[in-house]
């Protein structure tokens, strides 16, 4: 985050880190986080009505959860107590309420922000419950994780919740500008910028501290700074696991290709591969996920269902416990079986509408909620399932009257689909059936 503005209002000693140099000093030298300060959002209103409330800011780190708290306690010339949550302890918090209430003495307001609050446990989180109740002092809390699950729900109930997003791509390249300008630095190439934004994946403060280093490597003394003086400055942390480079998608290709194959000990490599080179679990859960449906499927239910609990239960335990649930999922995708006809069935379909004329919905098939509809016919003729023999109205059909129905969907010889192809092959054979006696 810094100044949108052209002027750089910052006066920090040049010891101070580049991230801190750069940190916003008013409300509108934000980037990023519109969804919260545009005009008419719930931070900006808040600012601008003077009405300071206790919240709870959630977003990966480096999204500015810091700087709108002490944007909000500057705003309202408020005291500015910090404590860290890893760190800290019920003496910090006593300590605090002491603070504000000399503070309230004095006839001024204090913010206590709790960095990490989900780091302290329900008796801590507790300890502020009365003093945010009797408006001794207003409560921030910032956290990396979902707050409903971290967050105990009597301080919830007492703080609104707001979520900050990673930044943008060009919030970053903004970023990177207004810190090219403060360090008087070489320009960076286009490809080095784009690699640098990509590293930095939505975290000003990854970005910033990488930038820092790499103009501090290079000097003052380059045209430019090139991809080569990049992957020097960052060196493994850059080259392993190079986000939006070539080896990010391999990476990934070559675990999705591991799992269809159904090795699980490859998966496993992989999978770990991405971690350790710095991949947010969150995409890998999400990549999971997509293959439990894309190349499982219906041949084992199951896998889809375990892809997402483990999903849920990395955003309940995070980083690192919550990765043994993503692996657990990874391995048992790569043993199930395995079918793509689901995936296949679709692409089909949406080829075949994308081809097709629309098609009027028979009357039989239309619902008749009204007089008016059923006098028009809607719903007239409709067979009820559950009405006939089996559950199963069988010579019935529910196409377009003038289309001949396409398959779509063949089941694979593999898991359940082994029984859902019996199925349907039984319930054709007794419309095949019903459509002779007719």
């Amino acid at each position: 985050m810094s100044s949108a503005s052209g002027e750089l209002p910052f006066h920090e000693p040049p010891q101070a880190p580049l991230a801190e140099r750069l940190r916003p000093r008013t409300l509108d030298d934000v980037i990023g986080q519109q969804q919260l300060l545009g005009p008419g959002k719930p931070l900006r209103a808040a600012f601008e009505s003077g009405r300071l409330h206790s919240m709870i800011l959630w977003g990966p780190p480096g999204t500015g959860k810091t700087t709108l708290a002490r944007l909000m306690a500057d705003a309202f010339d408020a005291q500015f107590i910090a404590i860290s949550a890893v760190l800290g302890g019920v003496k910090d918090i006593r300590e605090a309420v002491e603070r504000a209430q000399a503070e309230r003495s004095a006839g001024r307001r204090t913010v206590v922000f709790v960095d990490e609050v989900h780091r302290f446990n329900k008796a801590q989180q507790d300890a502020f419950l009365p003093h945010v109740e009797s408006g001794l002092f207003t409560f921030i809390g910032a956290t990396t994780e979902n707050p409903s699950f971290e967050v105990n729900s009597a301080l919830l109930s007492r703080a609104t919740v707001h979520v900050l997003k990673p930044l943008a791509d060009e919030d970053l390249a903004l970023l990177l500008g207004r810190a090219s300008a403060l360090l008087e630095a070489p320009p960076l190439t286009d490809a080095t910028r784009d690699r640098l934004v990509g590293y930095a994946d939505g975290d000003a403060r990854r970005l910033l501290n990488a930038y820092e280093n790499l103009v501090g490597m290079v000097g003052s003394g380059a045209a430019e700074i090139d991809e080569a003086l990049l992957e020097r400055s960052l060196g493994e942390q850059l080259r392993r696991y190079d986000k939006g480079g070539e080896q990010f998608y391999d990476t990934i290709s070559a675990l999705h290709k591991a799992v269809r194959g159904s090795d699980p000990d490859a998966a496993l490599y992989w999978f770990v591969r991405m971690l350790d080179g710095g991949v947010d679990p969150r995409y890998a859960a999400r990549r999971i996920v997509r293959m439990a449906s894309e190349d499982i499927g219906l041949a084992d239910p199951r896998a889809l269902r375990l892809a997402l609990d483990a999903t849920e239960t990395y955003e309940r335990l995070g980083t690192p416990e919550g990765e043994l649930a993503l692996a657990e999922a990874v391995v048992y995708l790569a043993v199930a079986p395995k079918s793509n006809a689901i995936y296949k069935a679709y692409n089909a379909a949406r080829a075949y509408i994308r081809e097709d004329r629309t098609r009027p919905v028979p009357l039989r098939l239309r619902n008749a909620p009204t007089a008016l509809m059923k006098g028009l016919d809607y719903g007239k003729g409709y067979r009820y399932a559950h009405d006939e023999a089996g559950a199963f109205a069988a010579g019935e059909r529910y196409w377009p009257d003038d289309m001949e129905p396409p398959r779509f969907y063949e089941p694979a010889p593999r898991g359940l689909e082994i029984r859902i192809g019996e199925r349907i092959e039984e319930l054709r054979r007794l419309n095949e059936a019903a459509a002779g006696k007719t």
